[in-house]
């Protein structure tokens, strides 16, 4: 489901944020928001003042309850991620700072190139998170030690 922020284009409006539930990660589908939302504006996807889907557009379009996806806003109002305007609806607030590096596409690139490699190589999905998390730690075992 793609809801969220939009930009003009020469063909009309895109969408930039695309909420999507995964059912086999475990973790609750109202974090899965949360987390979503933060990683769109960690990227710049989404910045302050942007407006978050409705209630009602992302009940509909994911076929939740929607106290999941209030209590979803309300953790992101809680984390000051998001401040809720009566009326108006949810928007984003500027608390984490994104700031766009030269090389950031050129990592993504990268990254994009390693993925595809490991999937080729036969990872699976929790097996590539494994691995990430796991060089996570491990970088900031280094930094710490450092």
């Amino acid at each position: 489901m793609t809801l969220g922020k939009q930009t003009e284009t020469n063909t009309g409006s895109a969408l930039l944020l695309e909420f999507h539930l995964d059912p086999h990660t475990g973790v609750p589908p109202y974090l899965q928001l949360v987390h979503q939302v933060e990683g769109a504006v960690r990227l710049g996807t989404l910045g302050a003042d942007d407006q978050l889907p409705t209630v009602k557009a992302v009940v509909s379009a994911l076929a939740i309850n929607p106290n999941t996806v209030l209590k979803a806003y309300r953790e992101l109002e809680h984390r000051g991620l998001a401040i809720g305007r009566p009326g108006l609806g949810t928007f984003v607030r500027e608390s984490i700072s994104y700031r766009p590096a030269p090389e950031r596409q050129m990592l993504r690139d990268t990254f994009a190139a390693w993925l595809q490699s490991a999937t080729a190589a036969g990872l699976s999905e929790a097996e590539v998170r494994a691995l990430v998390e796991a060089e996570l730690i491990a970088a900031r075992s280094a930094k710490g030690a450092a």
